[in-house]
C-alpha cells in the first residue's frame, strides 16, 4: 500500500509556502508526481522533493510547473514572492558577513575569489576583496549594485559610465581566453590567478546603465565569465568557489534569456556535485538543463545526457547511464556544423566519446559490464583531441590507462598511463591529479613488475610536483 504523502508545513517560509499550494494544484488536477515531471523532463522524486523543498527550484521551472498543473499563474506569481524572500535573507547574512569581517582583524578567508589568491601580496588581502567573495554567495549575488563600490571611480580600472558593445565583446574575449587556458593548463594554473580582477568588472557592468537592448548580451556575457571561472574553480578543487560561480553564471543565463547559457551552466553544476559524490544532485542539475530541450541545440542535449550518464553509472544503475548514452549517441547524430554558440565548438567527435566513454569507465568499474564500450571510446577521444585539449586528453588516457590495468593487461596500461603520465605533467589540475592516484591504486597489485613499479614511482614524482 501506497504511503500517505507527508504533510507540508507552509508556515516554515514562503518557498514552503509555495512547495505546498504546487502540491495542491498537482491533487487537485488529480495527477501523480510522474506525470507533472514528465511534462517538465523531471523524475517523480524530484517533483516530490521539491515540493518538499529539498531540491532547488528556479523562476524557469516554477513557471513550466504552472503550466504543468493548470495553475493559471498563481504559482508564478507566488514565486515572486520567494524571490522577494530570499532576497531579503541574502540581504542580512551580507550584513552579518560584513560585521564578521570587520571584526575579524585580518582573519584568513580560503577561496580563490577571498583573500590569499597565490600570486597576490598580503597587502592585496583587503576588505574590498573579502566584501567581492561573500557577494558571490546564493541571491546575493543577484543584487550587482553592491559591487558599484569596489571598483575606483576614475583611472584606468573604473567601470564605464554606460555599458557598450565593447564592453560586452571584451568579457566574452576574456572568457574565451580563459576556457582556452583552463583547457591547456588546468584551473590550478594561470586561470585561477588572474579571473578575480576580470570577473568583478564584468560584475560590475550589471549595475552600469546600459540600452535596453543590450540587457541580453550584457548578461550573457558576465554569465559566460561566471560559468568559465566556475568551472576551472572546480578542476582546481575550490569547490566553493565553484558552486557560487556556476550558481552566478546559471543566473545570468536566465536573466539573459540565453538557453544555450543555462545549459552549459547547468551542465557544469551536474559535473561538478557527481564528482563530489553527490550523483542525485547531478541529476537534478542535468535535468533540469533539459528542461525545453527544443531550444536546444543537439550538441547541448547531447552533453546533458552524458550528465545523466555518468550521474545514473555513479549510483550504481548501469541500465539507466546506458540508455542515456544511447540517447546521446542518437540526439549527437543530428548535430550539424554551425548550429551551436561559439562556446559549443569543444563539443566535437573526440568531447562526445570522451564524455560517454567516463561513464561507460564507471559502469565498468562498478558493475563490471561494457569495459569494451569505455575502452574503445576512450581510444576514440584520447586519438581525436588536439593539442588545445590536454587536459581533456589526459584525463581520458588516464581513464583508460586505469582499465585496462583492472582488466589484466599491466604492460599496455604502462604503456598508455606513460603518454598520459607525460600530458598530466604540464597541467595545474586536481581532477587529473585524482585520477593519477586512482591509477596508482589499480596498479598495487602488479607493484612487483619492474615496468610498474617505475610507473607508481614516476606518479608519485608527477601529482607531487
Amino acid at each position: 500500500m501506497a504511503q500517505k504523502p507527508k504533510p507540508l508545513d507552509e508556515t516554515a517560509s514562503v518557498r514552503a509556502w509555495w512547495g505546498k499550494e504546487l502540491r495542491n494544484w498537482r491533487n487537485m488536477r488529480r495527477m501523480s508526481t510522474r506525470e507533472v515531471g514528465a511534462k517538465v523532463h523531471l523524475s517523480a522524486t524530484m517533483i516530490e522533493r521539491i515540493e518538499k523543498c529539498e531540491r532547488e527550484c528556479d523562476g524557469a521551472l516554477a513557471s513550466l510547473l504552472d503550466d504543468a498543473v493548470e495553475a493559471g499563474g498563481a504559482l508564478t506569481r507566488l514565486w515572486r514572492l520567494v524571490e522577494e524572500e530570499a532576497a531579503k535573507e541574502a540581504t542580512h547574512a551580507d550584513k552579518v558577513a560584513s560585521e564578521v569581517d570587520q571584526g575579524a582583524n585580518g582573519a584568513r578567508i580560503e577561496g580563490m575569489l577571498g583573500l590569499n589568491p597565490p600570486v597576490l601580496s598580503e597587502r592585496s588581502q583587503s576588505a574590498m576583496e573579502r566584501r567581492a567573495f561573500f557577494s558571490l554567495g546564493g541571491v546575493a549575488a543577484l543584487a550587482p549594485t553592491a559591487f558599484v563600490d569596489l571598483l575606483p571611480s576614475s583611472g584606468p580600472n573604473a567601470l564605464p559610465k554606460s555599458v557598450r558593445p565593447e564592453d560586452i565583446r571584451q568579457v566574452l574575449t576574456a572568457a574565451d581566453t580563459l576556457a582556452g587556458w583552463d583547457n591547456l593548463y588546468g584551473g590550478g594554473g594561470i586561470v585561477g590567478s588572474s579571473s578575480m580582477g576580470l570577473f568583478i568588472w564584468a560584475k560590475g557592468l550589471l549595475a552600469t546603465k546600459y540600452p535596453t537592448e543590450l540587457k541580453d548580451g550584457l548578461y550573457t556575457a558576465v554569465g559566460r565569465l561566471s560559468v568559465v571561472m566556475g568551472a576551472s574553480a572546480f578542476d582546481a578543487y575550490a569547490h566553493d568557489d565553484a558552486t557560487e560561480l556556476l550558481r552566478f553564471g546559471t543566473w545570468c543565463a536566465e536573466q539573459g534569456n540565453n538557453w544555450h547559457l543555462r545549459a552549459s551552466a547547468l551542465n557544469w553544476r551536474a559535473r561538478h556535485e557527481i564528482w563530489r559524490g553527490r550523483p542525485d544532485e547531478g541529476l537534478t542539475y542535468a535535468e533540469s538543463g533539459l528542461l525545453r530541450s527544443d531550444r536546444l541545440t543537439p550538441r547541448e542535449q547531447s552533453m546533458l545526457h552524458n550528465a545523466r550518464a555518468r550521474a545514473w553509472a555513479k549510483m550504481r544503475n548501469p541500465d539507466e547511464a546506458l540508455a542515456a548514452i544511447n540517447q546521446s549517441d542518437k540526439i549527437f547524430g543530428r548535430a550539424r556544423d554551425g548550429e551551436d554558440v561559439p562556446w559549443m565548438s569543444y563539443y566535437d567527435d573526440a568531447q562526445h566519446h570522451g564524455d560517454t566513454g567516463h561513464a561507460a569507465f564507471d559502469i565498468a568499474l562498478m558493475s563490471g559490464r561494457s569495459p569494451e564500450l569505455a575502452i574503445s571510446r576512450l581510444e576514440t577521444a584520447i586519438e581525436g583531441h588536439t593539442n588545445a585539449y590536454v587536459r581533456s586528453r589526459a584525463l581520458s588516457g588516464t581513464k583508460l590507462a586505469t582499465l585496462t590495468m583492472v582488466a589484466g593487461d599491466p604492460q599496455q596500461a604502462v604503456a598508455i598511463a606513460n603518454r598520459a603520465l607525460d600530458e598530466v605533467g604540464k597541467l595545474r589540475s586536481k581532477r587529473a591529479v585524482t585520477d593519477m592516484d586512482d591509477l596508482a591504486s589499480a596498479s598495487a597489485r602488479y607493484a612487483r613488475r619492474p615496468d610498474v613499479a617505475e610507473l607508481r614511482s614516476r606518479i608519485t614524482t608527477t601529482v607531487n610536483a
